[in-house]
């Protein structure tokens, strides 16, 4: 008993000194130039005190004769502001859309006022703690919502253009992948909109946890191979031999409660100030090979630099939730993930695959086996057109096998 006591006092000390290493210091951010806005804008109306949900759309040239729309969905602490030539490559056929998940971007308060002021003239704005907008994030559906919300306007404004037929397909990166997955399986068929989805595009899905590189991982990985281990065993037998079953049991049970109330109450008003993770260095150069991007990265005010525990807990249990029941996603989709990716493992790509490939005679899986980069929309060249013109192709034939 007692050599289970040091064991768990050991892991709570390691915690308790990766998180003082790790975590961001107080500091202000802030933002001088308006919000990156591209296409026409359109509202939709929301509940509580919530501001209205901003939705953006770019046509092509005649947009009567589009064959489908394209809903553009962002990641973690960015924003759909960054898509702009995306978007308009994608709008040289198809009606693009894109959205600001909740507590990101325009549909952040803080980021959203900031931005009014700007435009009015105002001086720069302090943004420091645009992160707070997290704190309901104990969970992901406060993004679900917000997909559902943009889904729908998407597919009303489609039908604006002539053909209340036409197909959606999504696009979604990394947290937004995993926020499209669990959305599209648990609302299965409910709603008009969401049977206008035909494909889904995930790039670098957040279908497993970061495994920092380096020395950084030296430190971490352990402590978060044991965070998910436990999450992934928490009250969940994995048909294993008794003996081990009762050791994982126990494991999480121990592990899985001190963790949870640690990221809480390093999330509260006070504390979190400064035991909030600031973004690291190190990440920008695993997000992509252009030195051009990198600088935009560095330079954009309008990302969210700070994540706040609870969320990031919050992350590591649905990315489990999701992966208990991945094996029953049925829709077509195009997975592309880089074998090397340290912010998304890429065995959560290689596990989604395993389970569900053979669900649809269109899915196909582009694994970059010598890639390490996250952001594949925003890769120099020839790369990234090579892999737009992929998403474009593979849309393409969705599209005939619909006829």
């Amino acid at each position: 008993m007692a050599t289970h006591r040091k064991h768990h006092a050991i892991v709570l000390l390691s915690v308790l000194l990766l998180l003082t290493m790790l975590f961001g210091c107080v500091h202000q951010k802030f933002v001088s130039e308006p919000y990156p806005r591209w296409g026409e804008e359109s509202r939709v109306d929301q509940s509580g005190d919530n501001g209205p949900l901003i939705v953006r759309t770019l046509f092509p040239p005649e947009p009567a004769k589009a064959r489908a729309c394209v809903l553009l969905v962002h990641g973690m602490n960015e924003h759909i502001g960054r898509y702009g030539e995306v978007a308009r490559y994608f709008s040289r056929q198809f009606i693009v859309a894109g959205f600001d998940f909740y507590a990101h971007g325009l549909s952040n308060p803080l980021l959203q006022r900031a931005d009014l002021a700007l435009t009015g003239g105002a001086d720069r704005q302090d943004v420091g703690d645009a992160y707070l907008a997290q704190s309901p994030l104990r969970d992901l559906e406060p993004m679900r919502r917000t997909l559902d919300q943009a889904l729908r306007k998407t597919a009303a404004l489609c039908d604006e253009q002539g053909d209340s037929k036409r197909p959606v397909f999504i696009v979604a990166h990394s947290l937004g992948a995993l926020v499209t997955a669990s959305y599209l399986m648990s609302i299965r068929n409910e709603g008009d909109a969401v049977r206008r989805v035909q494909g889904v595009i995930f790039l670098a899905p957040a279908f497993a946890v970061s495994e920092p590189p380096g020395w950084r991982g030296w430190l971490a990985n352990p402590l978060i191979k044991l965070s998910f281990h436990a999450e992934t065993h928490f009250l969940h037998p994995q048909n294993e031999p008794l003996p081990l079953l009762i050791f994982n049991q126990l494991l999480s049970l121990v592990t899985v409660p001190v963790l949870d109330g640690l990221f809480e109450v390093f999330s509260w008003p006070g504390l979190r100030n400064f035991l909030t993770p600031g973004a690291q260095a190190w990440v920008v150069d695993y997000l992509t090979d252009s030195e051009e991007e990198k600088a935009r990265l560095r330079a954009d005010d309008w990302l969210i630099r700070r994540a706040l525990l609870r969320f990031v807990k919050g992350i590591e249990a649905e990315i489990v939730h999701f992966r208990r029941q991945m094996g029953e996603f049925t829709l077509p989709y195009y997975l592309i993930y880089s074998e090397q990716d340290p912010i998304t493992a890429s065995w959560g790509g290689k596990d989604f695959a395993h389970d569900t490939l053979t669900h649809h005679a269109d899915n196909e899986v582009l694994a970059l086996p010598n890639l390490r980069y996250h952001q594949h929309l925003f890769l120099k060249e020839p790369a990234r057109t090579e892999l737009l013109r992929n998403i474009e192709q593979w849309i393409g034939r969705r599209l005939h096998a619909l006829e």
